[in-house]
């Protein structure tokens, strides 16, 4: 039996890489669009939805039900890319639990980085929410207490108490006693003027995702063009944590776009203490929480 010759093995084996290299690359396309398209793993980092969701949780979300789309940012990366998405099979509806982009702190326009938020939804585009004595109502109607509801900042500050971190600028509102606040909707006509405008300046910009609105003269400008009223653009929602006392919610940065919300958790898949570091593996592993792994969120 001959041997191959060298030079023909060299190239069976050019030929081999390269064909693995293919499939390797359609694999990794396949999973990417599975997974932000269809369903995604997260972990959570914060407690502000104990004790609904552990922080440590590992959930799978389902991205196909509010719309899915294409690649947003490439994985592992604060990089964004453009995408299109796809018609929802479903809209959000008050009392979903969401993932979503964060849009950002209160007075910024976009987020600097690229983070992941999951809270429950507790209003819709056109709502009207209140809080009083840390008790939620939705359009006059106290809003369904979650389960694993909790608080732990003790009785609820008196109303006239002013926290200057909550939204919008200026409201004299504190998370204890909030609103009351309409959601915007796409259509909705606000009425602008130099003493209202700290509330929507940001609101407004993040619209048009740059600073556009300034004052001068007693009058208000967008764009440079004189106005007192402004067109909503988009649909918007209104998210808040179960662990109401120790939440960075909607009271401190505002609403949340359609555009931004992503999917809602359904099934936890692994759960244990992210806070133990991987350098201790046998404490992290004996933190591995069995109760927790498939259970349903909700």
């Amino acid at each position: 039996m001959k041997k191959k010759q060298p030079e023909k093995q060299t190239l069976d084996f050019k030929r081999k890489s390269i064909n693995f290299v293919k499939e390797l690359f359609q694999v990794l396309i396949i999973v990417l669009f599975i997974t932000s398209s269809i369903v995604e793993a997260s972990r959570v980092p914060t407690g502000s939805m104990e004790k609904t969701i552990y922080i440590g949780d590992f959930l799978l979300v389902n991205k196909f039900i509010y719309g899915p789309s294409t690649p947003r940012y490439i994985p592992y990366t604060n990089v964004r890319l453009p995408y299109f998405r796809l018609p929802a099979f479903s809209e959000p509806e008050r009392n979903d639990i969401i993932v979503f982009e964060f849009p950002g702190y209160r007075e910024q326009i976009t987020s600097e980085e690229l983070f992941f938020y999951v809270k429950r939804c507790v209003g819709t585009p056109g709502d009207t929410l209140q809080i009083k004595n840390k008790v939620l109502f939705v359009n006059g109607e106290e809003f369904p207490i979650p389960p694993n509801i909790r608080y732990e900042g003790g009785k609820p500050l008196p109303a006239d108490v002013e926290d200057p971190n909550i939204f919008p600028v200026n409201s004299g509102w504190n998370g204890d006693q909030y609103g009351p606040l309409v959601v915007p909707k796409e259509g909705d006509v606000l009425t602008l003027t130099p003493k209202n405008i700290s509330k929507w300046k940001t609101f407004i910009n993040r619209e048009y995702e740059k600073s556009v609105v300034t004052v001068r003269d007693n009058q208000v400008f967008i764009e440079g063009q004189p106005v007192d009223k402004y067109t909503v653009k988009k649909d918007y929602y209104f998210m808040m944590g179960d662990n109401r006392d120790n939440s960075l919610d909607g009271r401190y940065w505002g609403f949340v776009p359609r555009e931004n919300i992503l999917g809602t958790p359904f099934i936890v898949f692994w759960s244990w203490d992210s806070n133990i570091p991987f350098s201790n593996p046998i404490s992290l592993l004996a933190s591995i929480r069995f109760d927790r792994i498939a259970k349903l969120i909700y």
